[in-house]
């Protein structure tokens, strides 16, 4: 068996051939690709416009021209971090477990990432830090928006969660419009033409190009730097773009569909080949598919390490889901990833509804389609209250899970900069 695998080395020569496809000054799609980096200029200009525009000064201008009001509120965020108004780690683990927290060691080196998604809109971040000053409840640190980005962007809620998030320490990812929801496939509609998605709704022809210009305007204007990722093509212009030497970072979705270790093999191959000297990759979240299990993750753990990713790539799962559009309920993995956690590390518990025995009792129960409606129409529709509880549910389902690691001796990572 041993020679028998030696026979999948990959010679010299087959990656002799891979580099002359991309280092052919007369491939098209090369060209192509290095003709929208050239729009926004060499790679340390690219760098450094993100940079400026990133600084929390620079940022709450843009807030104030777009929202001033929102300003207010960054301020007080910045007060109540400062003061220290949030429970610490250590005292958190106190209320749970008593005194005997204070001689127990926890498995910081397994810590488990509280991650939250939706953030759609600026507004909830408030209402979420005063429940946790009031409760001593914790603030995730990890949040994920699927918001218009376009829409976002002209109301301001989008340079204001990126400061707001900054000014709290968590870690934020946006989705941006070319996501094959936008019309990018003229073929496919509703329900109708339900089996012309299997293959995904997709990036086809042009639109892989325009997702990377997309990225790139928003990295440079507004120092977004990690966005979702769920198709090949942008997958690969992702590890091109970083290979360059602009420093973006993106997530795989769960809408690629990453759903066995052979399939995860394939991307880290990918991403090991365009890794740059430091060892470091674009790619830093890896949103596995709802069906897989624990197996799955621990033996893609086996090969991360081995690639030296442990430490770079993250394992996002799906703890909880929307009750409604995306999978059957009732839904729930925190005993799994009770079982896990000692022993994969750099694993974000992500949650994406309330636990399910709170929104079955909701009259409106989360829901996967929410992201995609226009705020205009949520406000009108009467839903706005109603989509901001759904959200502070995820959060509390953020802390139940914080909770049941607590009680097993696991540790987890909350806002870093408001839980110390």
């Amino acid at each position: 068996m041993t020679n028998l695998q030696q026979k999948l080395a990959i010679p010299p020569d087959r990656l002799e051939a891979v580099n002359a496809v991309f280092t052919d000054p007369n491939s098209q799609v090369m060209q192509d690709f290095l003709a929208v980096v050239a729009k926004y200029g060499a790679p340390e200009e690219i760098n450094a416009r993100h940079r400026e525009n990133r600084k929390l000064e620079n940022l709450l201008k843009k807030v104030e021209a777009k929202a001033p009001a929102y300003v207010e509120d960054l301020k007080w965020l910045m007060e109540q971090r400062d003061r220290g108004a949030f429970i610490s780690v250590a005292d958190y683990r106190t209320r749970v477990l008593g005194e005997r927290a204070r001689s127990m060691t926890f498995a910081d080196d397994y810590a488990v990432t509280l991650e939250v998604s939706a953030l759609q809109y600026f507004p909830w971040i408030r209402p979420m830090c005063e429940r946790a000053i009031a409760e001593g409840s914790l603030v995730p640190g990890r949040f994920i928006a699927v918001r218009k980005m376009k829409e976002s962007e002209a109301d301001g809620d989008l340079p204001a969660i990126v400061a707001a998030l900054d000014i709290i320490g968590a870690s934020f990812v946006e989705t941006l419009d070319t996501k094959g929801t936008d019309g990018s496939n003229p073929h496919l509609g509703g329900p109708a033409t339900i089996t012309g998605y299997f293959g995904g709704i997709g990036q086809p022809n042009e639109h892989a190009l325009q997702w990377l210009d997309e990225f790139l305007y928003y990295y440079t204007n507004y120092g977004v730097q990690h966005v979702l990722n769920f198709n090949a093509g942008t997958i690969l212009l992702g590890f091109l773009l970083y290979k360059l030497g602009v420093n973006i970072n993106f997530k795989i979705s769960v809408f690629f569909g990453s759903d066995n270790p052979y399939h995860a093999l394939w991307i880290m191959t990918m991403a090991k080949l365009f890794s740059r000297d430091d060892g470091t990759t674009p790619l830093i979240g890896f949103n596995w598919s709802n069906s897989i299990n624990n197996q799955t993750m621990e033996l893609t753990a086996q090969f991360r390490k081995q690639l030296g990713f442990e430490r770079v790539i993250r394992f996002e799962h799906h703890i909880t889901e929307t009750w409604k559009s995306i999978v059957i309920q009732p839904y729930n993995r925190r005993a799994e990833l009770l079982e896990i956690a000692d022993h994969v590390a750099n694993i974000a518990a992500k949650h994406e509804g309330g636990d399910p025995e709170v929104e079955q009792t909701l009259p409106h129960p989360s829901d996967i389609l929410d992201y995609f409606r226009e705020k205009k129409e949520v406000i009108e529709s009467g839903d706005w209250d109603a989509l901001q509880l759904n959200f502070m549910h995820k959060v509390a389902a953020a802390n139940h899970t914080a909770r049941a690691l607590t009680e097993k001796g696991l540790s987890f990572i909350a806002a870093p900069n408001l839980h110390k």
